[in-house]
């Protein structure tokens, strides 16, 4: 069997090391594993994770959407699928699951055969700022007409799933749930800290909205705080940061979670966030906003808390934590423990080798 997987970008972040860790493992259970992807752009870095692959290029697919470019990248891509001929076409994210599930007669001539496609929400774009009013009606009407031509569709978390389904987006039958699996990273060991140290980790664009964390931080001023990742919002932050902030730009994960005491999250839109789940493995209690599936992931009151999008109520969850090194400890704890049984990699390559071979049936 051989799977070709198509993603826009492999930029710094979770969906890349997903993608990484599928290519690494499908192949000893003898599933042949490509990878196509595009250039990072802007801002964006490309993830560690992408140098141990083999990526087959993709030179004109990227995030944005260009019609002419976006043309040019269906012509390439049709040009891998001759190589390669895939069983198949497996999509990530709403570019590449345009450019591949676009012209789906197309992409069986060019394999040569009935190809099955399958496509994984990573998250969606609907309460992302930047895809907002028109953009987003536009990127619903598509999901609805690919979901036609998808045979399945994968998502990272539950409730990805119900938020589409509730924009008709696919149906029932069509989903599989396969949370991402992640191992522990190697913590540096920790130096020893005077004050109380909060976390940022992510993009640092409005979706992710660190200007939410600087005005939490600005409410806490006997903390200190890390903001962590680039983007285009980058020096914003940087111009907008209190004292007790410090911006770091792009940091290792593994840097960050040794020094840093909770990890906080004040995302506007999310799938199944990695660095949260690499932070709990880290055993860091985590505060974030209600998105996506971060509630799979942050089990509220037990391994962090779960908050409204909301300034206030992210603040009061926070407080808690800073205020009682016991229930740090407690949640922390609890953290590590829910996410090494809930997202091992052990089941999430066993979930998409039985799907695979259930559509080659």
């Amino acid at each position: 069997m051989r799977v070709l997987h198509v993603i826009a970008r492999l930029n710094v972040g979770g969906t890349a090391r997903y993608i990484t860790r599928l290519a690494e493992e499908l192949p000893k259970h003898k599933i042949e594993t490509y990878v196509a992807a595009g250039f990072v752009q802007g801002f964006e870095q490309e993830d560690p994770s992408a140098k141990t692959l083999k990526v087959i290029r993709i030179p004109s697919l990227g995030r944005q959407i260009n019609p002419f470019k976006d043309h040019f990248a269906l012509k390439q891509l049709l040009e891998v699928v001759k190589e390669v001929k895939p069983d198949i076409l497996h999509t990530h994210t709403f570019k590449a699951g345009f450019i591949g599930r676009i012209k789906t007669k197309e992409i069986n001539k060019a394999a040569g055969k009935r190809v099955k496609f399958v496509h994984t929400f990573h998250g969606h774009l609907f309460d992302d700022p930047e895809f907002s009013g028109l953009k987003s009606l536009i990127i619903t009407s598509f999901e609805r007409r690919f979901a036609m031509r998808t045979d399945a569709i994968v998502t990272v978390g539950a409730q990805v799933a119900k938020e589409l389904l509730e924009r008709e987006i696919g149906q029932p039958e069509q989903f599989t749930n396969i949370p991402p699996g992640v191992e522990p990273l190697k913590i540096p060991k920790a130096k020893q800290r005077k004050k109380i140290t909060i976390g940022w980790i992510a993009r640092v664009t409005g979706v992710k909205n660190p200007l939410r964390a600087l005005e939490i931080a600005k409410l806490f001023p006997d903390a200190q705080f890390l903001i962590a990742g680039g983007g285009d919002m980058l020096d914003e932050v940087k111009a907008q940061a209190p004292k007790n902030t410090k911006v770091l730009g792009w940091t290792d994960a593994p840097k960050l979670f040794a020094a840093s005491d909770i990890i906080l999250s004040t995302s506007e839109n999310e799938g199944m966030p990695i660095a949260l789940i690499e932070a709990q493995l880290a055993s860091k209690p985590v505060v974030a906003t209600n998105v996506g599936g971060v509630a799979e992931v942050v089990i509220n009151n037990k391994t962090g808390f779960v908050t409204p999008k909301n300034t206030e109520e992210l603040a009061r969850a926070l407080e808690k934590l800073i205020n009682s090194k016991a229930l740090r400890t407690a949640q922390g704890k609890a953290a590590k423990a829910h996410a090494t049984k809930a997202f091992s990699v052990e089941k999430m390559i066993s979930a998409h080798v039985s799907l695979y071979k259930k559509l080659a049936k």
